[in-house]
């Protein structure tokens, strides 16, 4: 069923809850450090003021474990919207109650109100039946644009919709949703993942659901070493899941002649993770049996900037190596700036590579930055997310 969205429903004088993602960094001063989740909720949120709707906003911030905590308060969300909209903010004491219901019923049209942290409730994690049912008697029309809580069936983002007559996607949720589907559903070819972080495991699934879309996979960072370790070549220290070596055996086996599977052939290896620890560049004949390998090495970067610059379609989710840190973050942010030069539409997600390719300062070079790590993995492992079907009932 079609995802209707929050511009084809009439919102005049009707109370609209938005799930917005306001999860948000903040300093010891209880600052917002970083709005750009903030930022990205703008249009959906001036488009139900704009329709004449009262906005109310809900989202969660931090882990409060289902307690009261002044730390996880979003009195500094309320804030910093406040200035984005140029109107004030108001914050409401809690997410449901009584007192919430009537700051609800005294609000004008295109007023904006912003409830207070919906996790300082334990029932907003469990899904709970009363609690969905109590943030649904807020509204008329729910609106769902926090992409990044999708995959979590929660009271505000799945159980709260099996009560509310009308729901709509927001214009990020709809970005995200059109963009992921256009990876899996209608690639243009050649068609590159580019697969990085830690850990093998963590990308089990999304490589099986790429394996048959793809041209070419191109494998960094820690969970390279895995794949390495199950070809034959000694990776000294380099992290290896010994657990996943037969796995990776079986996916380069199955992969073959169907898929290019591209694994790097140097590195920059260091006697230990430290930035002032001594390095060299080696290939994969040559790993120091003591040594730990920390970042793609300038053959691999040319040999993937290569199948980068041919593709029409690239996803990319995980760092080539410890980009944190500076000698070794080389490697990630080449393959940021061979992204961002590429003509191809690309999609980067998860948190580390979205980091990798603001700080390479290309972000506004990427077709679509994925704003949720954990909801794009599963989305592009073919995974339903609860958050997503809960739109599809209308």
């Amino acid at each position: 069923m079609a995802i209707r969205t929050v511009n084809q429903i009439e919102l005049k004088g009707k109370r609209v809850f938005i799930r917005v993602d306001f999860n948000v960094p903040q300093n010891e001063k209880g600052e917002v450090t970083d709005d750009t989740r903030i930022v990205q909720s703008l249009p959906t949120i001036r488009s139900v003021m704009e329709a004449g709707g009262k906005t109310i906003l809900a989202s969660h911030l931090g882990r409060p474990k289902g307690k009261r905590d002044p730390k996880f308060s979003l009195a500094p969300v309320a804030e910093r919207l406040s200035k984005l909209l140029g109107k004030r903010v108001a914050l409401a004491i809690d997410c449901i109650g009584e007192e919430v219901q009537k700051q609800i019923a005294g609000m004008k049209e295109g007023e904006v109100l912003l409830l207070e942290n919906l996790r300082f409730h334990p029932e907003e994690e469990k899904n709970d039946e009363t609690f969905s049912k109590a943030l649904a008697s807020l509204c008329d029309v729910y609106v769902n644009d926090a992409f990044g809580t999708a995959h979590r069936a929660h009271a505000s983002t799945e159980g709260m919709t099996r009560y509310v007559k009308t729901v709509a996607a927001g214009f990020l949720m709809m970005k995200e949703i059109e963009s992921l589907e256009k990876a899996l559903a209608s690639p243009q070819k050649p068609y590159v993942a580019i697969l990085g972080g830690a850990k093998v495991s963590d990308k089990i699934g999304v490589i099986e659901n790429l394996l048959d879309k793809v041209t070419t996979v191109l494998v960094g960072g820690g969970m390279a070493y895995t794949f390495l370790r199950a070809k034959g070549f000694d990776v000294g220290k380099s992290l290896v899941e010994e657990d996943q070596i037969s796995f990776s055996l079986g996916l380069l086996e199955r992969g073959k002649g169907k898929v290019k599977f591209l694994l790097p052939s140097d590195h920059i290896a260091a006697e230990r993770m430290d930035a002032q620890a001594k390095k060299q560049i080696v290939k994969n004949e040559k790993i120091p049996p003591d040594w730990v390998c920390l970042d793609i090495g300038p053959e691999t970067v040319k040999l993937f900037s290569e199948e980068i610059m041919s593709a029409k379609t690239i996803v990319w989710n995980g760092p080539m190596g410890v980009f944190e840190m500076e000698p070794f973050s080389q490697g990630t942010f080449a393959i940021a700036q061979a992204v961002a030069k590429s003509s191809a539409f690309s999609i980067v997600g998860g948190g580390d590579s979205v980091a990798a390719v603001n700080k390479a300062g290309v972000a506004d070079k990427i077709s679509h930055i994925s704003t949720g790590g954990g909801a794009s993995l599963e989305f592009l492992e073919g995974k339903k997310l609860p958050g997503i079907e809960a739109l599809r009932r209308g």
